[in-house]
């Protein structure tokens, strides 16, 4: 079975970014992607999606420190769906997508040019998500990014993203 969601869009807000009681430190973001059609009429019109993003541990923290409002976003993760209850006692669900790859996708420069960088995430990238935090030392440990027993040494030389 998958459950893999991969988006590109830009960020409605600045993360919203806290630290429970055990130190972890959890982001919320809002991520819309537009998609853009013809009606029947033949005119285009465009259609905003907004997704409900949540970040944990260490992709918080860099979502804090390098993600701001309007910035354009790569993003894969996984749909998960939890229940809480209302004022009034009643269920409720929310699906949200639970990064485990984040990146911006605007340039640095780009308030000073306007541009945008057209820089996706490559197999030779170290993404976010592979720097993890060891909860009883509370400190930065690389994990194995290419720990692969099927990784061909071919492959290294090969630059096809996929």
């Amino acid at each position: 079975m998958v459950n893999r969601v991969i988006l590109v869009g830009h960020l409605g807000a600045d993360p919203e970014v806290r630290k429970l009681e055990n130190g972890v430190s959890v982001a919320r973001l809002n991520l819309a992607t537009n998609e853009g059609y013809k009606d029947n009429d033949g005119n285009w019109q465009n259609k905003t999606e907004w997704h409900s993003v949540v970040a944990w541990r260490y992709l918080a923290e860099r979502a804090e420190t390098s993600l701001k409002k309007g910035n354009l976003v790569y993003l894969e993760g996984k749909l998960t769906t939890r229940k809480w209850q209302d004022q009034n006692g009643a269920d409720r669900y929310t699906t949200e997508v639970v990064a485990e790859v984040l990146r911006s996708l605007t340039g640095r420069d780009k308030e000073a040019s306007g541009s945008v960088s057209n820089y996706f995430p490559s197999a030779n990238d170290e993404p976010m998500h592979v720097k993890t935090y060891n909860a009883n030392q509370n400190t930065e440990t690389q994990s194995p990014a290419n720990n692969n027993k099927f990784t061909d040494s071919s492959a290294a030389d090969d630059d096809l993203p996929f």
